[in-house]
């Protein structure tokens, strides 16, 4: 008896090259934040709140006298807290400290400086923190992002020169890493009154973009 024979089929093997790129745009911060604490301690919980108050207010109106928007000035935080000695094992209360923290968006970086300053001569007695940001992080996000996919394909194609393979250009998968790029932190101040303008450096904020890119060869 005769069986017809069924043909094979053959399926050509897929031959990938995976890499990775990475992209890094460094670009000038376009706006900073800072923190700004005013802090007063006092035996009575009214009479304290109320010296932070005249503070605060007057903390506040200098600010705006720096023509900043009165809508970039937002209260942060507000606490009234109970403080306590420890005499001979024993909870002795001295009195209340309370702390009114407002934050300051400057779309001028220039006046950063100015504006700690200014706080300080007003009755502010501290600075929290300081923060670098972009007001646009997409549109350097996308700059970072070109860089990364260009140097994946450099990537794939020095592995395919050394390697004498033939590569195909046009890529079969590509995947991105998403990244969060939020503010750079600068540093936490204590800070004091002094005769000499306070020096702040604003620097660069780094964006990094990174894929993971397959090509056939």
């Amino acid at each position: 008896m005769l069986y017809a024979g069924i043909p094979s089929l053959s399926v050509p093997m897929v031959r990938i090259i995976t890499v990775t790129g990475r992209g890094v745009k460094e670009v000038a911060p376009n706006y900073a934040q800072l923190q700004i604490e005013v802090r007063t301690q006092g035996k009575g919980v009214q009479q304290t709140q109320e010296e932070n108050a005249q503070v605060m207010n007057r903390v506040i109106q200098s600010l705006l006298a720096l023509n900043i928007p009165r809508e970039n000035i937002q209260t942060a935080a507000f606490n009234i807290f109970p403080q306590y000695d420890f005499i001979d094992g024993k909870q002795v209360f001295r009195g209340y400290e309370v702390t009114n923290a407002i934050t300051v968006k400057l779309e001028d970086i220039e006046k950063v400086g100015s504006v700690i300053d200014t706080a300080v001569a007003s009755g502010a007695n501290s600075v929290s923190s300081i923060q670098f940001g972009l007001d646009n992080p997409e549109v350097v996000y996308q700059q970072a992002l070109q860089k990364a996919l260009q140097h994946a394909q450099v990537n794939a194609q020095t592995i395919a020169q050394t390697m004498k393979l033939t590569l195909y250009p046009q890529p079969i998968s590509i995947v991105e890493e998403h990244q969060q790029n939020g503010p750079e932190l600068y540093k936490t101040l204590s800070i004091a009154s002094s005769q000499m303008g306070t020096p702040i450096e604003q620097g660069k904020i780094s964006v990094s973009a990174t894929v993971t890119v397959k090509f056939q060869y």
